[in-house]
């Protein structure tokens, strides 16, 4: 019986294993792709394509070079920079509030507040609504606030955060209202300290949405000088005026396939060297935030 048991627990595991072996093939060959087509050199890459493995004194640092040194790439890096901080901080200073407030099991009308944000998330307006009230009542047309607040307050961010916020024990905030501490001193001096791995993951969810949008910028920044990144990414992957967005010369060895790859890669850097300083808050963030008990 217990061989049985045994025998089968390794079966298991090994099915498993097997699959999240190819999970892990899935996402590691199309991306190893893309790094060695970013490296290829022209001539290599005109004589057979991008190899699938190139030796490091192979590669070729041309594409890369082209991308950085044309205006419009730092700019986009910049403006993505400015959106992804600001909205992030916004997004951080309105449903950390929002969130304590309605931790609170004794807060009136606490009930009713839930639903409508079930609701809002359930949901959604629609595009037309939220296009008119940006662009025609608020005039934000070119203006990075269009693509800042609208999003600024995610719902099931601020569902999780509240449910980590009800895991602090009671106990702990009245014995500073006893010392005369308010609310806003007990939110700002017991809970945000123990909230770290809530505030880093929540975070790190704001940030990367804001990072990664580019419908919202489309709609709003018509000014070539306001687009973020991911818009530029786009134009550049769509081919549309492609000498605009790059700095394409023939004669420096990289062709627009290299050009392309690097600026995927030069794109989605930021978020890959923030996320491992962040994992190690994340699922503990993550867990206590999503577990109602």
């Amino acid at each position: 019986m217990f061989r049985s048991s045994h025998r089968d627990e390794w079966g298991f595991q090994l099915i498993v294993n097997g699959f999240l072996l190819l999970v892990l093939l899935i996402i590691v060959i199309p991306l190893w792709r893309v790094i060695m087509t970013s490296l290829t050199p022209l001539d290599v890459y005109m004589r057979g394509g991008t190899p699938m493995f190139q030796w490091p004194w192979e590669w070729s640092f041309a594409a890369y070079e082209q991308m950085l040194t044309h205006p419009i790439f730092p700019r986009a890096t910049l403006n993505s920079i400015i959106i992804t901080l600001t909205g992030t901080a916004l997004s951080l200073f309105l449903t950390v509030p929002l969130a304590y407030a309605l931790s609170a099991r004794t807060l009136p009308g606490r009930r009713i507040i839930i639903s409508l944000i079930l609701f809002v998330f359930l949901f959604s307006v629609g595009l037309i609504p939220v296009y008119l009230l940006v662009a025609k009542t608020l005039g934000w047309t070119n203006n990075i606030l269009a693509v800042i607040v609208p999003p600024a307050v995610g719902a099931t961010n601020t569902l999780v955060m509240m449910r980590f916020f009800e895991g602090i024990p009671e106990e702990i905030k009245e014995s500073a209202r006893m010392d005369g501490a308010n609310d806003l001193q007990v939110l700002w001096q017991i809970v945000l300290p123990l909230s770290k791995p809530i505030l880093l993951t929540i975070g790190l969810f704001y940030a990367v949405h804001y990072w990664n949008e580019f419908f919202t910028p489309i709609l709003y920044l018509n000014d070539q000088n306001l687009q973020p990144l991911p818009v530029l990414l786009r134009n550049i992957l769509i081919g549309q005026n492609f000498s605009e967005y790059v700095d394409y010369d023939v004669s420096r060895a990289a062709s627009i396939e290299s050009l392309k790859s690097s600026a995927v890669l030069l794109t989605m850097l930021p978020m890959v060297l923030v996320y491992p300083w962040i994992q190690r808050y994340f699922t503990k963030g993550t867990l206590l935030g999503g577990v109602k008990e």
